[in-house]
């Protein structure tokens, strides 16, 4: 699938789909999104081109627009070089730009899974990582931060059928890496929101499938995670589009951004009109929902269909 590449002023600097890697495989995802995004206010404030700052730097154009997404790594030299032609040449100011940049090149800890990691994932994962409230809406199953390593072997082996046991067991222990974000000392705030088909789609046996109930209503218990489901007796609801996921991050400079997964890519969006249908489409979904606590009750009740 192609990718539909946001370079002209003013397009939204996510909205486009990622196929393949580009630059680094563990990055610092944001930190390269926030330099990125000041390095092109600065040139546009200037009124320079891209042609103009990549010439300065011995780069294309496209060289410069990828950096500016942040979609790449940054060399200290480049970016002296290109904070120079911005007229930038206030010591602070500098040494602040040329520390994000170091930061931005620092590997996150997925690159060690980049035997079974798409390049296009990896994005994500950087981003899931530093997000403060991240909002799902799941359909098909259980939403892997919130699987058991069971749950999750079953879900990868039922879409991997013939990929060799060592490889699932790789993909599985990263998606349980990914878990440890809601328990660490900065835990983000998970809100999901799950059709009931998410549920009563079995995944392993009778054993997997109730351990994962049991495990959804204990983590629905703690503080930062708000667990709701959509039953079946309501009927249609607002998630007719199919899954989605909403990243909200405590950098002010970064707008929140919505994460849409598909087959061989995925789409990210930050554009402020397109992020907000989702949020509405997320409200109504929270509101047409039975409370956790009554989601609690609700996923009680299923555990003994099981």
């Amino acid at each position: 699938m192609g990718r539909v590449e946001a370079v002209a002023a003013g397009e939204s600097a996510w909205s486009w789909e990622q196929s393949r890697a580009e630059g680094p495989g563990g990055g610092s995802v944001v930190r390269r999104i926030l330099l990125g995004s000041q390095l092109r206010r600065l040139r546009e404030s200037r009124g320079i081109t891209r042609e103009a700052a990549g010439y300065s730097i011995r780069a294309s154009e496209s060289k410069i627009s990828r950096m500016e997404l942040g979609r790449v790594s940054f060399k200290a030299r480049d970016v002296e070089d290109l904070l120079t032609l911005y007229g930038v040449a206030d010591d602070s100011e500098r040494d602040a730009l040329l520390g994000l940049a170091k930061e931005a090149n620092v590997a996150g800890w997925w690159h060690s899974f980049g035997d079974v990691l798409p390049g296009w994932f990896q994005t994500y994962i950087g981003l899931e990582g530093a997000a403060s409230l991240i909002r799902i809406y799941e359909v098909q199953f259980v939403h892997g931060l919130l699987q058991t390593e069971a749950y999750a072997h079953a879900v990868v082996t039922r879409g991997m059928p013939d990929a060799p046991r060592a490889e699932i067991d790789r993909r599985v222990a990263l998606r349980l890496e990914r878990q440890k974000t809601l328990v660490s000392e900065r835990a983000p705030h998970l809100h999901a929101v799950l059709d009931e088909a998410a549920l009563r789609r079995p995944y392993g046996d009778r054993a997997v499938m109730q351990a994962q109930l049991r495990h959804l209503i204990e983590v629905s218990e703690h503080p930062n995670i708000t667990l709701q489901v959509v039953p079946f007796s309501f009927g249609g609801h607002a998630g007719e589009s199919g899954a989605f996921t909403m990243l909200r991050f405590p950098e002010s400079d970064l707008s929140d951004i919505v994460y849409l997964e598909q087959l061989t890519s995925a789409l990210y969006l930050d554009k402020r009109e397109e992020v907000a249908q989702y949020e509405r489409v997320m409200e109504r979904l929270t509101e047409d929902s039975p409370d956790p606590a009554e989601t609690r009750d609700l996923l009680r009740g299923l555990l003994q269909l099981i």
